[in-house]
């Protein structure tokens, strides 16, 4: 079998021609089968680049691909289309670049991050978890017992192999009619959501030699291990699925070769130092392929903005969360609760009380928004939102406030929408609000509302009203605090976002401790560290509450913070230099051959 480089015909007939054969002539029977295939087309040798005198950035900006499993407003998609603009930024003063979009789905409001011209390929099969193929292949491999040698095990075997050779086919034809010369996969080849995907993006990228910029911002085994690693006493981690069929060693070790795959024009860009160091030192890659990449944010983020300016975010998303009317009528929690399988499948905005016969004005000045800036999963800890406002309104002052001032009201609001996978971390944080506002007399559970925006930035009412769609910065401005109680994270973006905006930021020591440490800077000088309250573990003690209670009855008293952290965010995270790193990148990428 012979690879031949992509770049050394122009004829991409010929070179599909040389990708399906070299496919369709491989029978791998098991698992073990699959990795020595891998193993020789990683060996082949690669034809180097023929001389190209434009030089690395024209080459790259021939064709570009970003590949995900699906595409929206999560953290991972807004982090691609940084990387987009940055690609743009470089490759547009030499070429008119060509940068396009791979994923199994696309969600409409990814239209607000991505630009129109940028041509996008949803690819049925090549979504992940529970979205790939309803989650009948992620739970056989990840979810269930494979023992090795079974004929359960080489059924699974043969399955993802023909499910990868008709990605890697599909992949191969679209990368070679558009002149595809760099591939940035996100996530793909570090958190297994789709093992057929990687498989059929390693056996395409490596026989037609495409260079590759893998981007990884979660590994399976942060926050994952097998039983017999563990501690005793020490808990189970939420990625300890991934390990579920480590004694089937032959299937174990395609595995771990995927994942990530260290490929002759591979680099290895992750999001943390721990994770760059991890490669290297656990898990052997050369030193001289992997690199860290941060995060730059955005300048409209740091820009000036009003109380009237809030007023109209507000109002805004006020009527994302009615279905266009002006002011927002919650739906009852228990209602909601009783038809939560439905709406999982088709979320749209929502916000919820305890009765019916609510009212919210998204105008008024005595409206308080607490916002978790996330999707719906476990690790994010959402519950505990709901266990601060109930040990709010029993034990701090903001109680009183609210006594006091019978027009006073609080919105918590999430952004993010619920995979179906986490429906059960959903129901978790629905009757922990049910169950906090039982226990709080009714005169003030009901001026206390959860709001879902699932990741909407627009509204069909938008167009009548002459309203602009909502921002990523707008979703921020338009509440009082920011709260991020997780329990681990790759970065923790909304601690750097809420800062730019000049949010106050409530969060965790999260894990691991050195990616939290790194965000608000602690080996930084003073005036580049960001400063937050923190979300305390266990019990909520009165001094956190006081505090908390503070920031909300008196925001105008955090003015000092405020401006110090947008400025120790300015200074750390531009996008200037987020694009010099870019282009270094590239740089080491180009010499590959």
């Amino acid at each position: 079998m012979s690879t031949q480089h992509f770049m050394k015909s122009s004829d991409s007939n010929e070179l599909f021609h040389h990708l399906t054969a070299v496919l369709d002539n491989c029978h791998p029977a098991d698992w073990a089968d699959i990795v020595s295939l891998l193993n020789q087309i990683k060996n082949e040798k690669k034809a180097p680049l023929p001389p190209y005198s434009e030089g690395y950035l024209k080459f790259f900006a021939k064709g570009t691909a970003f590949i995900t499993f699906s595409y929206g407003t999560d953290g991972v998609s807004i982090e691609i289309s940084k990387y987009a603009h940055s690609l743009n930024d470089l490759f547009t003063p030499s070429r008119n670049p060509s940068i396009h979009f791979i994923g199994g789905s696309f969600q409409p409001q990814v239209s607000s991050i991505l630009k129109a011209e940028w041509p996008r390929l949803p690819i049925e099969g090549i979504d992940g978890w529970h979205k790939w193929d309803d989650g009948k292949w992620f739970n056989a491999l990840f979810r269930k017992d494979m023992k090795p040698r079974s004929e359960e095990s080489t059924l699974l075997a043969n399955e993802i192999y023909r499910q990868a050779v008709k990605i890697a086919k599909r992949l191969g034809k679209y990368f070679l009619d558009n002149q595809i010369t760099l591939i940035v996969p996100v996530n793909v080849a570090s958190n297994p959501g789709n093992i057929a995907l990687t498989l059929g993006l390693v056996l395409a990228t490596e026989i037609l030699g495409i260079h590759i910029l893998n981007s990884n911002h979660d590994f399976y085994w942060e926050d994952g291990k097998p039983p017999s690693e563990r501690k005793p006493g020490e808990k189970p981690g939420v990625r300890d699925h991934f390990f579920r069929n480590i004694d089937n060693k032959p299937f174990f070790s395609l595995f771990e070769l995927l994942y990530p795959w260290n490929g002759a024009k591979w680099l290895q860009v992750n999001i943390n130092a721990r994770q760059s160091r991890k490669l290297i030192n656990k898990f052997g890659f050369p030193r001289e392929k992997v690199f860290t990449l941060s995060t730059y944010i955005d300048d409209a983020f740091f820009a000036a903005y009003s109380k009237k300016d809030v007023r109209d975010i507000r109002l805004r998303m006020g009527h994302i969360l009615s279905d266009g009317e002006a002011i927002m009528r919650p739906i009852p929690i228990i209602d909601h609760l009783s038809r939560i399988d439905s709406w999982m499948k088709n979320q749209q905005p929502i916000i919820l009380g305890v009765r019916p016969g609510l009212t919210i004005d998204p105008l008024s000045d005595d409206l308080i928004i607490m916002l978790q800036p996330t999707r719906i999963v476990s690790r994010k800890r959402i519950e505990r939102d709901i266990e601060l406002i109930g040990a709010l309104f029993q034990k701090s002052k903001l109680k009183e406030e609210f006594e006091n001032n019978p027009n006073r009201q609080l919105i918590l609001h999430i952004t993010g929408p619920a995979p179906k996978e986490h429906q059960a971390d959903l129901e978790k944080v629905l009757f922990a609000y049910e169950k906090t506002m039982s226990a709080l007399p009714e005169t003030l559970a009901e001026r206390i509302f959860l709001a879902f925006s699932v990741g909407q930035e627009t509204h069909a009412s938008f167009a009548n009203n002459q309203f602009p769609p909502l921002t990523i910065e707008a979703n921020y401005r338009m509440a009082d605090v920011v709260l991020f109680p997780s329990e681990t994270e790759g970065r923790g973006l909304p601690i750097i976002e809420a800062s730019a905006c000049g949010i106050p930021i409530i969060c965790s020591q999260y894990h691991p401790r050195e990616v939290f440490n790194d965000v608000i800077g602690e080996k930084l000088p003073q005036e580049l560290q960001i400063r937050y309250t923190l979300f305390p573990e266990g019990t909520l003690h009165e001094d956190f509450l006081s505090d908390v209670a503070n920031l909300l009855i008196h925001p105008g008293s955090q003015q000092n913070m405020i401006i110090h952290n947008k400025e120790a965010v300015r200074a750390r995270y531009s996008r200037a230099s987020f694009r010099n790193t870019f282009e270094y990148l590239l740089k080491q990428l180009y010499k590959l051959n």
